[in-house]
């Protein structure tokens, strides 16, 4: 399998308002720089979507070494929050529902095909 290294981040002017995301992945000497942007969301949501669109563009699996600033994204992985919200049928430990969802559900499903730390 694969070693790449994935950095990431996400940005919102307003937030919510305009956003942007980029990453830029390394495998062995090779670079890849990515970037994308949405009209009206916020900066969580870029920092989530910065990490599902390095993983895609991966052509297989591989183990993903993700950097981000982001202490949301972070403790996703760190602290295996998705996994708690995938038993609690996506709430969080209040109960409530997790807030971009979505996101995390594409991001679990990347999770499936990618080993990433």
């Amino acid at each position: 399998m694969k070693e790449i290294m994935i950095y990431t981040d996400g940005a919102c002017s307003g937030n919510p308002g305009p956003g942007g995301w980029g990453a830029v992945l390394f495998f062995g000497q090779h670079k890849k720089e990515i970037s994308g942007g949405e009209k009206y969301t916020t900066n969580n949501r870029m920092e989530i979507q910065a990490v599902i669109e390095a993983l895609q563009i991966l052509k297989e699996p591989c183990k993903a070494a993700v950097y981000s600033d982001s202490a949301y994204v972070v403790n996703c992985f760190q602290n295996n929050w998705i996994r708690g919200w995938l038993r609690n049928g996506w709430k969080n430990s209040k109960g409530h529902p997790v807030e971009n969802q979505d996101l995390w559900q594409s991001l679990w499903g990347l999770m499936q095909i990618h080993k990433v730390t």
